[in-house]
């Protein structure tokens, strides 16, 4: 289990037997207690640990020279820049999360180990590639049982959720209040006749949910000792039951189709194409004098400016409340090897604090507070203006909070079809809507060194912060 302070907070995990999780500012500490230090330390130094630590797909691991006082190891790690959760994540997030869980419990079997957890929680995203960030997950395997015991956890929490997302349309961040996945139980009453006799659900859902049904609650647990088999025979197994999840996990694929927003870029017929690229050419130009290291793009639909910047070497968070844009922003940005790191989530009700004492899982706003250096908000702020209702001043608030210095805006005025889409007939609450308000309440707390109106009516700013 892990957690994440925000700028200056110093937390620490607390549900792992194994040992717990120590973040202050960009120091990661992990202490295992000594029971499991020898099978993680192990692991750890091995060919196995290495390999993936150097393809990036396990976090790095120090070992320190101090120990606890009980006999425990210290270990390091680095920071991943960016946390986030898997209510935040898009199917094919979920999807590679899910296999690099896998690949990594097969290699741990030929090294007589085994995952002891298997939960999305294990995993971050850097970019977006995800890289496993548990290392005391790794504990040492009976070489008889053919049991792995996180079977049902993987099923709970990586499959279940992505079944109730593609045949019951559940979105993924309603994940946030299940900490340990869904049960078949929440799905079946919901699954048509054929939908739970269907070969991806029969297995997951329908099978298991009548058998528990049956089964007594007074009924005795079944000895581990009667699942012993000879070595061989135990890893064949093994082996065929993660082949087996690996088929689970990709039939639950959801089907590809195009929401209202995921097709925005090609659609946007209020752009011509000589607005598309003066845009284009001014965030470009934008990002060439100030030379963030790193971005936040809000509202970043597909992903078209999140890459523009990635390209000139920028870190980028790229947010949007479409699951469906934010998929294709994931896949482009990783066919083009780009630091991208997309998040589904909507600033204007962003993802809270969850978990314990709201401090196991930070908000989004406590994870993004004074993290980048630029932030873009292209063609939005209408959108919370007239959609979320919210002033001027707080979304110029909200902007100085996360932002160290840059800001990249599009201002939106009330002759736009898009502006008048969203205006419904409220003209008489919103006619003081204008780009003499709108400065006015960004200069509180930013200067306009860049302005460049577009031929469509709409103007660009980068925005320096006071």
């Amino acid at each position: 289990m892990r957690t994440f302070p925000a700028e200056g907070q110093q937390i620490a995990t607390f549900r792992d037997p194994a040992g717990s999780l120590r973040i202050e500012k960009d120091r990661v500490l992990r202490v295992l207690h000594s029971d499991y230090a020898d099978s993680v330390l192990g692991f750890v130094r091995s060919a196995t640990g290495e390999a993936w630590a150097d393809s990036g797909r396990l976090v790095r691991t120090t070992i320190l020279p101090e120990t606890e006082a009980d006999g425990g190891r210290i270990v390091e790690h680095p920071r991943i820049f960016f946390p986030s959760y898997p209510w935040e994540w898009t199917p094919g997030q979920w999807i590679a999360a899910g296999d690099l869980t896998l690949d990594l419990c097969e290699d741990l079997l030929a090294n007589g180990l085994i995952l002891k957890d298997a939960t999305p929680l294990n995993v971050l995203f850097d970019g977006p590639h995800p890289v496993f960030v548990d290392v005391a997950s790794v504990e040492r395997r009976d070489p008889e049982s053919p049991v792995w015991m996180a079977w049902a956890q993987f099923v709970r929490t990586f499959l279940l959720p992505l079944a109730a997302y593609k045949y019951l349309g559940w979105p993924l961040a309603a994940s946030v209040q299940k900490r340990d996945g869904y049960e078949p139980a929440d799905l079946y009453p919901h699954l048509s006749f054929l939908q739970r006799w269907c070969t991806s659900l029969r297995s997951l859902v329908t099978m298991p949910h009548l058998l528990e049904a049956r089964q007594s609650s007074s009924r005795p647990a079944v000895s581990a000792r009667k699942w012993k088999q000879s070595p061989d025979v135990a890893l064949a197994v093994l082996r065929r039951n993660l082949r087996f999840l690996r088929r689970a996990l990709h039939s639950l694929s959801p089907e590809k189709f195009a929401s209202r927003w995921s097709t925005y870029p090609e659609n946007a017929a209020h752009y011509s194409a000589e607005d598309h690229s003066a845009k284009q050419r001014f965030v470009c130009d934008a990002l060439l004098k100030t030379c963030p290291s790193t971005v936040l793009d809000i509202g970043a639909n597909t992903g078209t400016y999140s890459r523009i910047a990635a390209s000139l070497g920028a870190r980028v968070v790229a947010m949007d409340s479409d699951a469906q844009a934010c998929e294709r922003n994931w896949r482009d940005a990783q066919a083009q090897k780009l630091s991208v790191q997309p998040l589904v989530a909507d600033v204007a009700r962003p993802t809270p604090a969850v978990g314990w004492r709201n401090a196991e899982s930070l908000s989004l706003l406590d994870r993004a507070r004074g993290r980048f250096d630029c932030v873009l908000v292209l063609g939005l702020v209408h959108h919370l203006l007239l959609a979320d209702q919210l002033p001027l001043g707080e979304i110029a608030q909200l902007l100085r909070d996360v932002t160290k210095k840059w800001l990249i805006v599009e201002w939106v005025p009330s002759a736009d079809p898009k502006f008048q889409e969203l205006l419904r007939g409220r003209d008489h609450l919103y006619n003081h809507l204008n780009e003499e308000r709108f400065q006015e309440a960004f200069s509180r707390f930013f200067a306009f060194p860049l302005r460049e109106p577009l031929k469509n009516g709409r103007v660009l700013f980068l925005m320096e912060a006071r």
